[in-house]
């Protein structure tokens, strides 16, 4: 680990941002001429004081799970990542898979939807990234590893997961899952998480086998939603889903139908749901978002 380098790859990350870039206010004047290390840290969902410690050269080995919250945080290339992870000592995520990586125009985008829920995912159905409107109606669960923030998996796995959705819903949206992993592993047999993935569910979930069996196949890109958010009541939601690149990513974005009951709920969140993540202070670095989509 190349502490030295590293510490400076780091400063002169967030040098070359401004708060706009990520979506976050100008606030008071600025004596720093980019981000500020609270920023950072604040993106990467982890400590100030852990961070901090990697710009002074003083910070342990930070993990793989780590660095892909801090390429996120600093709208690093896939260039910059890897050579971040290169800094440290580890192999970068394998490009041919559905990795962590979010591309910072895919991020550019999220921040600009500043007053809609919005989620980028990939298509195993990872939660990857999420604006504070996402937090707010799906939660934090920047304790979870990450193998539990798959869609997927909790939905079979976990029978928390479906508390926030209708029962009369369940059925459907398992389906859909089921039906969108079908054709993910069709299209990348070589996938070997996706083919993990698949032996996983197959073999902890009586259910999912049966809806393995039927062998239906759907790529999502618009759905309708209803949320059952514990403050704020039901809410249901428009969901466009806008595919990226080699379609492994997309850009998940909610909205309500003007004048509904919907549209007022979603307000009422805006205020209530982002008081309280600015009162929750950052401390681990995981993506949010604790209920499943």
């Amino acid at each position: 680990m190349d502490r030295a380098q590293l510490a400076d790859f780091l400063r002169r990350s967030r040098d070359r941002l401004t708060p706009a870039d990520v979506g976050l206010p100008q606030g008071a004047r600025r004596r720093t001429r980019g981000l500020r290390r609270e920023e950072v840290a604040q993106l990467a969902g982890m400590s100030v004081d852990y961070y901090t410690r990697l710009e002074q050269q003083r910070g342990p080995h930070p993990s793989a799970q780590l660095l892909a919250s801090l390429a996120r945080a600093l709208r690093l290339t896939d260039d910059e990542r890897d050579h971040l992870f290169h800094l440290v000592g580890q192999a970068p995520p394998r490009s041919t898979s559905s990795g962590g990586h979010v591309r910072p125009g895919l991020l550019l985008i999220l921040d600009r939807l500043y007053d809609t829920p919005a989620t980028v995912m990939n298509d195993l159905g990872d939660v990857l990234a999420r604006n504070p409107m996402a937090a707010a109606l799906f939660g934090d669960d920047g304790g979870r590893p990450a193998e539990q923030r798959n869609t997927v998996l909790r939905w079979f796995t976990d029978p928390s997961a479906r508390e926030w959705f209708p029962e009369a819903d369940h059925e459907r949206l398992g389906r859909n899952h089921v039906a969108q992993l079908r054709a993910v592993v069709a299209a990348r047999p070589d996938d070997t998480r996706a083919s993990t993935l698949v032996r996983r569910l197959l073999a902890s979930s009586p259910e999912f086998a049966a809806l393995w069996a039927d062998h239906d196949v759907l790529v999502r890109r618009a759905d309708t939603k209803t949320i059952r958010h514990p403050q704020v009541g039901e809410i249901e939601l428009d969901c466009e889903v806008l595919l990226c690149g080699d379609q492994q990513q997309r850009l998940v974005v909610f909205t309500a139908r003007p004048g509904t009951v919907a549209a007022d709920r979603l307000d009422l969140l805006r205020v209530v749901g982002l008081q309280q993540l600015q009162r929750a202070e950052p401390h681990t670095a995981l993506g949010h978002g604790s209920r499943p989509q």
